[in-house]
């Protein structure tokens, strides 16, 4: 396979600025070194939103110091949660308020940044996050949002969505609005190489369903499908090389780059029916969210692969990353893009999809009816009925179940 360069994804041009508007992304290892010139550059007061696992890997107080030195007062929260729900994130809106900052800074994987974000909207806006379900809903000025991911995963680094889940039901909740997008994004790879293999192995497999997913979307557009297809270049080669050599920096680097420009597409097209099967999962049943999106996804492309369009856009990114080339016909291409995608998902060598309960084939009717409702479904290439979702379901649990028994 051939070997990328990183410089030719990086570059101040390749984010287009005139797509991320006022956004800055900067690349490189140690970038997240100058975060202090950036943060006095925004404000006076800083809230350092993060989680005890980055906290205890030493990254806060790293950033925390940068910051203060730049003369910048900071303010720390590191109680972000996995899957952020209301509460959690009105816990932060309360430390937040308490120290009236100006300034918010995102340290963490997607978790910390949709807690940051879901913060920013409530701090700025009030109310509760239920009122920005949706997107634009946002009616007054935001404070600026510095971003520094230490995953290589969501993308959420480059999107002004949070995902919140209610509390009661686990629905996640998509609130969206262009004033939520991360004034500086800092990615770096050196603080990825702390992460334990088993969570590098679900954001990088997240981020591959987000580059394929936003590929084939119904608001799919040329800026979403360009950045798509750089994602599934870069993290193709890339998660290999990570999986087998976590130290491996240059590896790293592709995986962020490539779980960025997902984000950027994700941004402009959504997302699709892997991720209505996956909210579900984890809802239900705590399954981790790349390994239900993970899961889900080759499911998911071979429905969509019976419409000639999709097949004709996984064919080119087949094409595109060196996977087939032109004297394959659509058809092969795309069976060589799913083929690949499942290998993939094999390399990673995934976790269990069962984590807080057993998996019960009576409930893939709940489920299914419950996919149809997520609002991803919405954006799926083809109409997905429930009815769908039960053959899908059927397909991943029956593996799931020979696993369990095992």
């Amino acid at each position: 396979m051939t070997t990328l360069s990183l410089e030719e994804f990086a570059n101040d041009s390749f984010f287009d600025r005139a797509e991320i508007s006022q956004q800055t992304v900067l690349f490189g290892n140690g970038v997240s070194d100058l975060i202090g010139n950036h943060a006095k550059g925004l404000g006076s007061h800083a809230l350092l939103v993060s989680d005890r696992g980055i906290r205890d890997a030493g990254h806060v107080s790293k950033i925390r110091k940068l910051i203060e030195i730049s003369g910048v007062k900071v303010t720390t929260y590191d109680q972000s949660i996995e899957n952020p729900t209301e509460t959690s994130v009105e816990n932060c809106v309360s430390v937040a308020r308490d120290a009236n900052v100006d300034l918010i800074v995102g340290l963490g994987g997607g978790s910390s940044m949709d807690t940051a974000k879901g913060c920013n909207f409530l701090f700025t806006n009030g109310g509760r996050m239920e009122d920005f379900w949706g997107v634009g809903k946002a009616t007054q000025p935001m404070l600026p949002l510095i971003a520094i991911p230490t995953t290589a995963g969501t993308g959420s680094e480059c999107q002004s969505f949070a995902l919140i889940s209610k509390d009661e039901t686990h629905v996640k909740m998509a609130c969206g609005d262009h004033k939520a997008l991360p004034r500086v994004t800092l990615l770096d790879p050196e603080l990825t190489s702390s992460q334990p293999t088993s969570v590098s192995a679900c954001t990088g497999i997240d981020a591959l369903s987000h580059a394929l997913e936003s590929a084939v979307t119904k608001k799919r557009c040329q800026a979403s499908d360009r950045h798509a297809k750089i994602a599934f270049q870069l993290l193709n080669y890339s998660l290999p090389l990570v999986f087998d050599e976590p130290q491996n920096l240059v590896a790293r680097g592709g995986a962020l780059l490539g779980a960025s420009h997902a984000g950027v597409a994700i941004e402009r097209s959504m997302l699709g029916a892997a991720h209505s099967m996956a909210n579900p999962l984890t809802a239900k049943y705590g399954t981790i969210h790349g390994v239900a999106v993970g899961k889900s996804l080759p499911f998911v492309m071979e429905f969509n692969a019976q419409d000639a369009k999709c097949t004709q856009i996984y064919a080119e990114f087949a094409r595109t990353a060196n996977l087939a080339n032109s004297t394959h016909s659509d058809a092969d291409a795309c069976l060589i893009l799913i083929n690949r995608v499942k290998l993939l998902i094999e390399l990673a060598k995934l976790p269990t999809m069962e984590n807080k309960k057993k998996f019960c084939l009576d409930d893939i009717v709940q489920l299914s009816n419950e996919a149809a409702k997520q609002w991803t479904a919405t954006f799926n290439p083809r109409t997905i009925t429930s009815n769908d979702f039960e053959v899908m379901y059927q397909k991943l649990f029956n593996p799931a179940l020979n696993e369990s028994v095992r």
